[in-house]
Formats: structure tokens, C-alpha cells, sequence
């Protein structure tokens, strides 16, 4: 069974991220920053204090196009303005999406905001403090004979940094409870995703009291795209290492400005 975590940058490069999608094989996919435009096809503009950037209208669309042997699951985390070619403004969601291969049984889903709460912005999106939900499945692995539970989170971004705050306090205590609910005794689990931390936040110590396992730890996780010197975001934890029998993070193709992180169980 192979699951993939990467942060979708909106569809950013989408030249390169389509053919990737179609060809890497995931039967578990987990896409953060993901655009759901309704109605609407091609690109826009995101604009928020500190950046601006081409998304598309509709990543959720593009990639269930691309996938269409599997399950689409899509949670807005807020929803504000974008411009289209011509400059017509448009309403935006932007969350997660995970998709799962029709060939896992789909057993459970679950979806809780860790922080804050779904929100609107009429006017311009924040540059920070924006609220962030985490999504889980339970799938049953035919082949291993054993349910699995995936978890994702787009972590909080705080432009002060990726250090540890009350926030992100918080945020790691709401996550560790929604994976305690989604999963059942003997379950396989994992959590992924880009949570905007450090390697040595305590968001770790608060997973592994629940049994998780950072397979990450202090790896680089960022692409040619991000030049930024600090290049810590991207993370997957697992409940129990001796199940892996691959875990990758990508340095090609580059289809983001975060590197895909790879685990076969």
C-alpha cells in the first residue's frame, strides 16, 4: 500500500504536477493547499499580504480528473477572494483533499478543525492565523490484511516562524485527539502533512504519547522553488516502523515547492 503527502501549492506548477499525479501509483493521496472554485476552470490569482500566486480555479477537479479510479474527500479550511485572467474577482475554498484508490475499502472518515474554525474573508485573505482543519480515512489493506488509519494536517503558519507557540500547542492536542477517535485498536497509523514545525517541536513528543513515530525528523523537505534558508515543513509518523517497507522523500520530479513524502507499508 502506498501513500503520498505533498503540499500542492494550489496547482502552482501544475504542468509538472499533473503527469506526477496521474503516474505515482498512491493509493492513499494527501494533497494540502488544495483550490476549489466552483464553476470555474483554468487559473487565478491568490493575493494575501505577503504573496502573490497563480493557482487553479479548481485543483480538487484537476486531480479528480486525473484520478478517476478514486475516492475524492475535500475539507475547506476558509474560502476568500481570487482574480481571475481578466480580473474578476471569484470566491475560493482552499483545504485538503485526500483521495483513496477504489480498490481499498473505504471504512471511515473523519474531519475536526485544530485550529480555529471555518471562516470567510470578504475582502483579503489574512497573511497568518488562518484556521486549519485535519482529515482522516480508515481503509482496510486487503493484501496486508489490516485496517489503516491516515491522518492529514496543513499546519498552522505563523509569520513569525515555525517555533512552538500556544497555538501550535493546541493544534497538536486537537490533532492527537482526532487520531485517537478516527482509529480502532490494531489499526496502523499514519499522519502526514506540511505542519509548518520544527524538528524538535513539541507537536512531536504530544503525537508520540499517542504512539506515533516522526520518520522525517531533520531532513529537508523543500524544493528548488523555496529559498528560504530554513527548509523544515513536511512530516510523516507512523504508529509502527517495522511495517515500513519504503518511505522516500522526493527530490524529483519538482512539483511543488515541498518535496512529496513516499511510505509503503
Amino acid at each position: 500500500m502506498r501513500i503520498i503527502s505533498v503540499n500542492a501549492w494550489g496547482g502552482a506548477m501544475y504542468d509538472e504536477l499533473a503527469p506526477w499525479v496521474g503516474a505515482c501509483g498512491a493509493d492513499v493521496l494527501c494533497l494540502q493547499e488544495v483550490t476549489h472554485t466552483a464553476a470555474l476552470e483554468g487559473w487565478t490569482r491568490f493575493d494575501d499580504p505577503e504573496r502573490s500566486l497563480p493557482q487553479r480555479a479548481d485543483l480538487l477537479d484537476d486531480v479528480r480528473t486525473l484520478l478517476p479510479r478514486h475516492h475524492a474527500l475535500f475539507t475547506a479550511n476558509d474560502a476568500g477572494p481570487v482574480r481571475d485572467g481578466d480580473g474578476v474577482s471569484h470566491r475560493q475554498d482552499f483545504g485538503l483533499a485526500t483521495f483513496v484508490a477504489e480498490t481499498l475499502p473505504l471504512v471511515g472518515t473523519r474531519t475536526a478543525f485544530v485550529h480555529g474554525r471555518y471562516t470567510e474573508y470578504e475582502d483579503a485573505w489574512p497573511a497568518g492565523d488562518r484556521p486549519r482543519a485535519a482529515q482522516a480515512v480508515r481503509v482496510f489493506d486487503r493484501a496486508a490484511g489490516r485496517f489503516v488509519t491516515v491522518v492529514q494536517l496543513h499546519g498552522l503558519r505563523d509569520p513569525d516562524g515555525k517555533g512552538d507557540t500556544p497555538a501550535r500547542r493546541e493544534q497538536a492536542k486537537r490533532l492527537a485527539d482526532l487520531v485517537t477517535t478516527a482509529r480502532e485498536d490494531g489499526d496502523l497509523t499514519v499522519v502526514c502533512g506540511d505542519l509548518n514545525l520544527l524538528p524538535g517541536s513539541e507537536t512531536f513528543e504530544i503525537l508520540a504519547g499517542i504512539g506515533l513515530v516522526d520518520l522525517v525528523r531533520d531532513a529537508d523537505t523543500r524544493t528548488s522553488r523555496y529559498a528560504k534558508p530554513l527548509r523544515h515543513a513536511g512530516y510523516l509518523l507512523v504508529s509502527d516502523p517495522s511495517a515500513v517497507r519504503r518511505f522516500g522523500i522526493l527530490t524529483e520530479p519538482e512539483v511543488s515547492d515541498h518535496r512529496a513524502l513516499l511510505l509503503e507499508v
